[in-house]
């Protein structure tokens, strides 16, 4: 990697801990660039090169991360926590909450009140089906023979 990688990336990482501390807030690519040294456009076109997706998609993604522990673990109104987590329209959340998590946040609340279950086995479970060997880890790879 090159010096002015690392500057870039250096630099992103800027940008993205900024919308990490303040994901609740209105933010706009103008600032978020600024913090990174960049042109609105450049921004845009890196951030998505360094990290896979759009800035916006990233914040979207990380306002719905926080929603879904809120809805498990308080008890406030699915509005309440649309607009503290940075939503200004409850329909815009509830249409991105479905198409990341894959079902509706009061759906999402219910599951997860009837079924609580240790983050570790969601994560075991929740893993691509080739990720997990099927052998054991005791057994021992076969050796050819010499002859």
């Amino acid at each position: 990697m090159t010096r002015a990688e690392e500057d870039s990336n250096r630099r992103m990482l800027r940008a993205r801990d900024a919308m990490d501390r303040a994901y609740a807030e209105p933010l706009d690519i103008a600032a978020l660039a600024s913090i990174a040294c960049v042109s609105e456009a450049h921004f845009i076109r890196v951030f998505r090169a360094t990290f896979g997706e759009t800035p916006h998609r990233y914040l979207q993604r990380r306002r719905v991360e926080r929603a879904m522990f809120m809805l498990r673990e308080t008890p406030k109104s699915i509005t309440d926590i649309c607009l503290d987590v940075g939503f200004s329209s409850l329909g815009t959340f509830s249409r991105t909450f479905t198409s990341i998590v894959g079902q509706t946040p009061s759906a999402y609340r219910q599951d997860s009140v009837l079924m609580p279950v240790p983050s570790c086995f969601v994560k075991v479970w929740g893993r691509p089906t080739g990720a997990m060997s099927t052998t054991a880890v005791s057994e021992k790879p076969e050796h050819p023979r010499a002859s």
